[in-house]
This record gives C-alpha cells, sequence and structure tokens, in this order.
C-alpha cells in the first residue's frame, strides 16, 4: 500500500466531517424561516480556535490539555478503521469492529477526565449524566455490531456491511439512528445549542474548554456524526457490492440524507425531559436487539 492511500483517507476524515453540522443548521433554519448561519461556519470557527490563546483553571492538571487531545485521536483513529462504501478500509484485521468500539469508549472517558479536571460541580453534574446514559447507548452500539456480525459471519468491518433484508434492516436501522442522535449529543436527547443547567448534557462538560482543546473537541464531534452517519447508510444500502464511482455517490447521498434527517428532527421535536431519555434509548437498543434475535432464530433454522 503507498503513503498516497492512507494521506486520502486521514484528509477525507478532516476536512468532510465539519460539513455536517453546517448542512444541520441550514436544514433547521429553513424549517424556521431563518437565515441562518452559513454553510462552512464550523471551518471558520475552527480556524479562528486554533489562532485562541488557552485559559486555564487553577486546579487542571496537564491531564486537561490532554484529555481532548487524546478523545479526538481516538475518535479519528476509529472512523479510519470504517470502510468507505467500495473503497474499503486502510488496514482491515480481523476484530478491528472491538477497536472500533473501544476507541469511541475511550474518547468518552477521555472528555469526562477532562471535564472533572477543572473541579467544577457543573461539569461534574453533566459527566454524571453523560456516563449514565452512555450506558444504555454503548449497549445498543455493541447489540447492532453483533447483529451485523452474525449477518455477515465476520468481525471484521470492511465484509460486515451486508445489508440485512426486510423488516431487520428498517428495525436495525431506526435503532441505529436513535443511538446516532444520541451519541451526537442531538435533539431529543440533548441541545448543542443550549446553556441551561437543567438541560445540558454533554455541553456543560466541555464548557471550560477554549481554544485549540475546544476546537479540538469540535472537530471531533463532527467526526463521530459523520462515523455514525457512514454505518447508518451502510447498513441500508449495499454500497460495498457496486464499482467504486457509484458506491461513493450513493454513500455520500446517503449521508446527505441521514444529515438532513437529523436537522428536521431537530427543528419538529422538542428535547425530552430526562426521566424520558433512558426510556428512548432502551427503545433504541431494543431496535437493535430485535433484528439480532431474528438473525440468529433464521440462523437456527437453516
Amino acid at each position: 500500500m503507498s503513503i498516497l492511500e492512507p494521506a486520502c483517507y486521514l484528509l477525507f476524515w478532516i476536512l468532510v466531517p465539519p460539513l455536517l453540522p453546517g448542512i444541520i443548521n441550514r436544514v433547521k433554519a429553513k424549517v424556521a424561516g431563518r437565515q441562518g448561519p452559513p454553510l462552512l461556519q464550523l471551518y471558520y470557527d475552527l480556524c479562528k480556535l486554533w489562532r485562541k490563546n488557552i485559559v486555564l483553571s487553577t486546579l487542571a492538571s496537564p491531564g486537561f490539555l490532554i484529555a481532548p487531545t487524546v478523545a479526538w485521536v481516538a475518535t479519528l483513529t476509529a472512523a479510519m478503521l470504517i470502510p468507505l462504501a467500495g473503497a474499503g478500509n486502510i488496514n482491515p484485521f480481523d476484530g478491528d469492529v472491538i477497536l472500533m468500539v473501544y476507541l469511541l469508549a475511550l474518547a468518552r472517558f477521555c472528555t469526562a477526565w477532562g471535564a472533572m479536571e477543572t473541579g467544577s460541580a457543573f461539569e461534574g453534574m453533566g459527566t454524571a449524566r453523560e456516563v449514565s446514559f452512555a450506558v444504555l447507548a454503548e449497549i445498543g452500539i455493541i447489540t447492532a455490531m453483533l447483529t451485523l456480525i452474525m449477518h455477515s459471519g465476520s468481525i471484521t468491518l470492511v465484509n460486515m456491511f451486508i445489508p440485512l433484508s426486510g423488516s431487520n434492516a428498517t428495525l436495525l436501522a431506526i435503532g441505529v439512528f436513535i443511538l446516532l442522535l444520541a451519541e451526537n449529543c442531538r435533539v431529543p436527547f440533548d441541545d448543542p445549542t443550549t446553556h441551561l443547567e437543567l438541560t445540558m448534557i454533554h455541553e456543560v462538560m466541555v464548557l471550560d474548554h477554549s481554544g485549540p482543546p475546544w476546537a479540538l473537541i469540535l472537530h471531533g464531534a463532527a467526526i463521530k456524526l459523520m462515523l455514525f452517519a457512514i454505518i447508518l447508510v451502510q447498513i441500508i444500502f449495499p454500497v460495498s457490492e457496486m464499482p467504486l464511482g457509484q458506491s461513493l455517490l450513493w454513500l455520500a447521498g446517503g449521508v446527505l440524507a441521514v444529515t438532513i434527517a437529523v436537522g428536521l428532527v431537530e427543528s419538529l421535536i422538542a428535547r425530552l425531559a430526562f426521566r424520558r431519555v433512558p426510556l428512548l434509548l432502551t427503545i433504541g437498543f431494543l431496535f437493535c436487539l430485535f433484528p439480532l434475535l431474528l438473525t440468529w432464530m433464521g440462523m437456527s433454522y437453516e
């Protein structure tokens, strides 16, 4: 493998994901009848943040700066493992799906670690909320991956994304979409635009970050959103079986459709009360569990 292919994958995951939050904001603005921010607003914000100084709490240790860096690297590495339709991924190996799940868990741990470094009870509250809800979300993610593993008979990501048929595909797609909203702190689980104490979950964990660390957090969130969108598209459409050009077009169109759907959900649905968040996460888990059981039952009857 030449160095050009990994460089192209790396550039893709660095340059393209910040476009997705811009699309979501544009959809929300159109639904509300507003002009809204520019499509490339996040790119401008990232460039501006990289030029700013870092403000540190007197209680913070070097871990306050290390945590967002490790979280960003872990999220980017997990994204690099995801196959891009017919282009595949860089270096597939048995069990890379397990590594992907652990890298996403490491990124969450580092985000919580950075929040606790400030010594703020406010950020500690947000960390407790995030970790509590993450328990149900991670169970759903693992169940979705188990469904794909059982359906494909492989534990390698590049071989796992064989679309399910019939109701299994619909159920799993709904479950993964719910998990996408939860994992990326979108409405109805969280509202990334609010700063009200009683409604904040993820946002409260990163309030004390500034400058380049804050840029890494925003960019990592965009990478994670695209990662889940690409997984969702490849669950529904057999893009890996298409010619390279056609598969990439289908993948791009599917990611755009998922992004627009997220914007519509945020425009038309209100944020849930805290006591209802575990219920919706449980529903997402069940939507992933039923295809797993149906796939297992189908294999047992063969």
